[in-house]
């Protein structure tokens, strides 16, 4: 994963379903399902907060002890992957 704050993708067509979101990134002709958790994790990547900040807000809206840091990871790792987010430090590198 890269350092900096993660954000969307631009281009993706971002619509809402009953059980989370379907995403459609016109780059690669894929769509993409995210659960809710997903979608949650999706939503707070606009380069404005970092993993824990996410994991933070998602404790908060999931009422739970403890950021779920190791899950938020995955789910930013996974997001990745897909080619949904990148990274902010990625957009300066030469």
């Amino acid at each position: 994963m890269g350092d900096g704050l993660p954000r969307q993708v631009d281009g993706l067509e971002v619509s809402e379903a009953e059980d989370g979101l379907v995403v459609y990134d016109p780059a690669s002709d894929m769509v993409h399902h995210l659960n809710p958790s997903a979608s949650l994790i999706f939503d707070l990547c606009d380069a404005t907060l970092d993993p824990d900040g996410i994991a933070a807000v998602l404790a908060e809206l999931y009422g739970m002890d403890a950021p779920p840091r190791d899950e938020t990871l995955a789910g930013l790792a996974d997001l990745a992957r897909r080619g949904l987010i990148r990274w902010s430090a990625q957009d300066h590198a030469g």
